[in-house]
């Protein structure tokens, strides 16, 4: 039986999950960070319309790309995916239920913490190619101004971190189409190879 099971899971062909997790991390920081910019006002309006988004397709559409991305034997994409899609769940959980609280120290290492990653992450990319690269440079950056803002570095960084999470969001929907279109589409978008 356990040879039955493993043949079929040898035979079945897994789709590239990439474009889903890039597109909803691309969304749900969109969404956030056009509330960050001050596109959105008021800012609670932005909140309410993040929330749903958050815990839904940023997070367990991420989760779900992640997992099959390390199914997929790709443990960077499994990393960030499974990583950032629980970033959402907890941005959207701390949304829901009134925890996250513009202006508080803790927030603020919090999101000096996922700055930290981000870096480490950022390193990853630069042998995969320059569309990841550009991604992951522009969410370091949001992240790096988030913190500040947060820290004490007043409401421009918060700005700031909301057009780099825009820049960041249409780097990621760019890199999922390129990912949909592949060899078999219409046209395909170069995404700088660097293996």
């Amino acid at each position: 039986m356990a040879q039955i099971a493993t043949e079929r899971s040898e035979s079945v062909a897994v789709a590239n999950p990439a474009p889903l997790g890039l597109s909803a991390f691309a969304l749900t920081t969109f969404l956030l960070s056009s509330t960050n910019a001050g596109l959105i006002l008021p800012a609670v309006t932005g909140a309410l319309a993040v929330i749903a988004t958050a815990l839904f397709y940023g997070g367990i559409a991420q989760i779900l790309a992640a997992m099959w991305e390390f199914r997929n034997g790709n443990t960077f994409a499994g990393t960030a995916f499974t990583s950032y899609g629980a970033f959402w769940l907890a941005v959207g959980y701390g949304l829901q239920n009134k925890l996250l609280i513009p202006g508080t120290t803790a927030f603020g290492y919090f999101l000096l913490g996922w700055t930290i990653f981000t870096g480490i992450m950022f390193l990853g990319t630069l042998r995969i190619n320059w569309a990841l690269i550009a991604v992951f440079a522009a969410l370091f950056l949001t992240f790096l101004s988030l913190t500040v803002a947060e820290l004490g570095g007043g409401s421009t960084f918060g700005i700031l971190g909301g057009w780099l999470g825009i820049l960041t969001a249409l780097l990621a929907w760019y890199t999922a189409l390129a990912g949909l279109l592949g060899k078999t589409g219409m046209f395909s978008l170069p995404v700088g190879a660097r293996s």
